[in-house]
């Protein structure tokens, strides 16, 4: 017998599948699914059950159906293609500025699950295709939930890592303005004000809304913002080159030259000049850009924008008490919570701790005041946008729980920019662009 006739055997054929399929079933960790080898077996040697029932079997010299076929198409991606974006990788489009000079608005992803092992759906009946809505509706069903369980993935997070996640505060949203923070708007015009703006939704863990920024502290590490920038443990935190900060910069009297600007990487459009000043009281520069623009000619004076006023921002800055102290340029430190560890509740640190207790765990907050203290079921973490200016994140909501972890931007396939007409909107020198 030839290698081509024992590649081509079906107990080949069936010995090949099955061990595949018993290492997905190792993966997954529930011995129900090794049932599926019953599947398998017949598929290759029985073939008892027509499991593709849908697909019509045509005779020798039968033609075929161009309805039945485009039938089978349809159904095959309807399987696949979830099972591909549970498991494996999804598609993720940036929304906002955020994460600018990393990630750009119009920036199309390929968010790998495997990085950091995929969740198994919570709230598996969904309509394929769909995240959360569909025609302005919830595109899934609470009949079924599951409790929260991750795939064992390639690693953990790491400081540094551009992570894509459920928004935290995305479990109550308005129906109809879903990325608003409900939460911040109740603290700024109140619960009453915001429940007459329309309904109230209620959404699961796994079918919040999708948010991108950049991890800058892992579980037990203690995080500190000095100066708009952050550090870590002790120690300050490497400046990545997309990182950029706000600055106000003041000229001689004229406007700096547009095909300069868009040299140095910003958009003439999006800069605006007062000629009171005279100059830029708003410009969005990298450290290497900043260099850049202090260095030309009818450039006086560059001064940053940071935020030294807590009293400003007490009610937008997390844990939002009024003697905090902090802003987004000035935070901490703060220490982030990380599975197994125990704290003391106190009057001061319970801010803290509070949503993580009641929302995030789902314990009795009552009984942790009662004992004193409370210990972590599960890690967290602190998220920042590289646009620090221009970014609501952990600073402005808090920690991410390790279940709200959905996966690692790993490559762009696309680039679009909506303020231009095509071909120029498309950014060719971002395309298959790896992260």
């Amino acid at each position: 017998m030839s290698l081509k006739d024992v590649i081509r055997n079906r107990w080949t054929k069936f010995a090949i599948w099955a061990l595949l399929y018993l290492a997905w079933v190792v993966w997954m960790g529930s011995w129900w699914w090794l049932l599926g080898l019953i599947v398998i077996f017949d598929i290759f040697i029985t073939r008892k059950v027509h499991w593709n029932f849908w697909k019509k079997r045509y005779k020798p010299g039968e033609k075929h159906s161009a309805a039945n076929d485009w039938l089978d198409t349809i159904i095959f991606v309807i399987i696949v293609v979830p099972l591909i974006n549970i498991f494996l990788f999804q598609a993720f489009k940036i929304p906002s500025s955020s994460m600018e000079r990393t990630l750009y608005t119009g920036d199309h992803l390929f968010v790998s699950k495997l990085t950091y092992g995929p969740r198994i759906p919570e709230t598996p009946l969904t309509i394929p295709f769909t995240h959360n809505t569909i025609f302005g509706k919830e595109s899934y069903s609470t009949l079924i939930q599951n409790k929260y369980r991750r795939l064992k993935g390639f690693r953990e997070v790491r400081r540094g890592d551009c992570v894509v996640f459920g928004f935290p505060n995305g479990d109550t949203v308005l129906r109809n303005a879903p990325a608003e923070d409900y939460y911040a708007l109740v603290r700024m015009l109140g619960r009453e004000t915001v429940q007459g703006l329309g309904e109230i939704v209620v959404r699961p863990t796994d079918k919040k809304d999708h948010y991108v920024k950049r991890c800058v502290a892992l579980p037990g590490d203690t995080l500190e913002v000095r100066d708009g920038l952050v550090w870590v443990n002790g120690r300050q935190q490497e400046t990545y080159p997309g990182i950029q900060l706000s600055y106000c910069v003041r000229t001689s009297g004229q406007r700096i030259n547009s095909k300069i600007l868009e040299d140095i990487g910003l958009n003439p459009s999006e800069q605006f000049f007062d000629p009171m000043l005279p100059g830029y009281p708003v410009m969005l520069l990298t450290a290497g850009m900043l260099d850049e623009v202090k260095a030309l000619s009818n450039v006086v004076e560059v001064t940053d924008n940071l935020d030294r006023n807590p009293e400003a921002c007490s009610l937008e800055i997390f844990p939002f008490t009024p003697d905090s102290g902090w802003t987004r340029d000035y935070y901490g430190p703060l220490w982030i919570p990380s599975k197994g560890s125990t704290v003391k509740l106190t009057e001061e640190n319970l801010p803290l701790y509070e949503r993580i207790i009641s929302v995030y765990e789902k314990s009795d907050l009552q009984e942790a005041l009662r004992n004193g203290e409370y210990t972590f079921k599960q890690d967290y973490y602190f998220m920042m946008g590289d646009n620090r200016h221009n970014s609501l994140d952990s600073r402005y909501w808090g920690f991410v729980p390790e279940d709200h972890i959905v996966g690692k931007p790993v490559v762009i396939w696309l680039s679009t920019d909506k303020s231009q007409k095509f071909p120029k909107n498309i950014r060719w020198d971002r395309f298959l662009k790896f992260l």
